[in-house]
C-alpha cells in the first residue's frame, strides 16, 4: 500500500510540474469538447498551443483519456514531418487531458476570408498547396487517411509554413477488407463516392478534399457550398459533369447495390424481419479523383 502511495505521489507531482511549465498567454479558440491556449513553455520559452480536451463521461475520466484524443496522440507520436503539427507533450488534471503542440499563428480558412487586408497571389497559393501536399504524401506514405482536410485545419505560421493539424478523424488503412466510416469529412470538402455513402476508400478521399481548398482559395469562398449532400452532389456534378460509365468504372454496380439494398427494406407485403446486421450493403467504390484547376477552370 505504501509503494502505491508512494507513486500516486510522484505522480501528483509530475502533474503539478507540468502545470508550471505551461504558463497560459491567451485564450485562441473554444469548441464542443476542446479549449485551446496560446502558452509559453518555461523550460524551453518557446510558445505553443495547448490543447485542453473535456472528458464526455464518467468512463473517459477514469479511464483518463477518450478515444478521438488517443486517436490523435497515437498518430502524431508516429509521425513527424515539417508540414505535420508537433505533439510535443501529453497529460492529464482532473477531468481533462491536455496536448502540447506547435504555435500556430493563423489557419488557411482566416487568409482566404480576410479579402480586405490578405491578397493570395499565384505564388502564395501555390506554396500553401505545396506544403499540403508535402505533409499529405508523407501521411499516405505512411498508411494514414486525414479525413478531414478543410481550410482551418490547416494551419500556418508568420512566417508562412503551413502545418495540417487536427487528426481526431484520422486512420490507418490498407486492408483491402476493411470498412470505414462515411460520415467523415466536412461536407463542403467530402467526395461523391463519400456522399454516396461509401464505406471502402482511399487516399482520394484527402485528394478530393485538397482540390476543393485549391478551389476556395482561388475564388476566395468555398466551391461547393452544399446545404445537403444531396445538394452537394448536385453543384459538383453541375460544376464538374455528372459521371459515367467511362470515367467512374465502379459507379454502375454501386447504384444496383443501391437498388438492391431500397428494396430489401422498402417492401410491401408480410412485415421484413431484419436487423441492421442482416443487411451488409458494401458500396464498393472507388477513390475520388482529386480536382485540379487549368486556366480558371475545374476540371478531373
Amino acid at each position: 500500500m505504501m509503494e502505491e502511495e508512494i507513486e500516486e505521489k510522484k505522480g501528483r507531482i509530475r502533474i503539478e510540474e507540468k502545470l508550471k511549465r505551461y504558463e497560459k498567454i491567451d485564450f485562441l479558440g473554444e469548441g464542443q469538447f476542446a479549449t485551446v491556449y496560446k502558452a509559453l513553455d518555461v523550460e524551453t520559452k518557446q510558445i505553443v498551443a495547448v490543447k485542453k480536451i473535456k472528458l464526455g463521461s464518467r468512463e473517459e475520466a477514469r479511464d483518463g483519456i477518450n478515444r478521438t484524443a488517443l486517436r490523435e496522440i497515437k498518430l502524431l507520436q508516429e509521425v513527424h514531418h515539417p508540414n505535420l503539427i508537433g505533439l510535443f507533450d501529453v497529460f492529464g488534471y482532473k477531468s481533462n487531458v491536455s496536448l502540447v503542440f506547435d504555435f500556430m499563428d493563423t489557419d488557411l480558412e482566416v487568409i482566404i476570408k480576410d479579402t480586405d487586408n490578405i491578397i493570395l497571389t499565384p505564388s502564395n497559393i501555390k506554396a500553401y498547396i505545396l506544403q499540403t501536399l508535402r505533409g499529405l504524401e508523407f501521411l499516405h506514405l505512411h498508411w494514414i487517411l486525414h479525413r478531414d482536410l478543410k481550410p482551418n485545419n490547416l494551419l500556418v505560421n508568420a512566417e508562412g509554413v503551413l502545418k495540417i493539424g487536427d487528426f481526431g478523424l484520422a486512420r490507418f488503412f490498407g486492408s483491402p477488407n476493411r470498412q470505414y466510416s462515411h460520415q467523415v469529412v466536412t461536407r463542403w470538402y467530402r467526395s461523391p463516392e463519400l456522399l454516396f455513402g461509401a464505406r471502402s476508400y482511399g487516399t482520394g478521399v484527402d485528394m478530393w478534399a485538397v482540390g476543393c481548398i485549391l478551389a476556395e482559395m482561388l475564388v476566395r469562398c468555398p466551391y461547393f457550398p452544399g446545404d445537403s449532400d444531396l445538394d452537394q452532389l448536385t453543384r459538383i456534378f453541375t460544376a464538374l459533369g455528372t459521371p459515367t460509365d467511362d470515367n467512374w468504372k465502379t459507379l454502375a454496380a454501386m447504384l444496383l447495390r443501391l437498388e438492391i439494398a431500397m428494396g430489401r427494406f422498402l417492401m410491401v407485403g408480410e412485415p421484413a424481419i431484419c436487423t441492421l446486421n442482416s443487411q451488409p450493403v458494401h458500396y464498393g467504390i472507388g477513390a475520388g479523383a482529386g480536382v485540379v484547376v487549368r486556366h480558371g477552370r475545374l476540371v478531373r
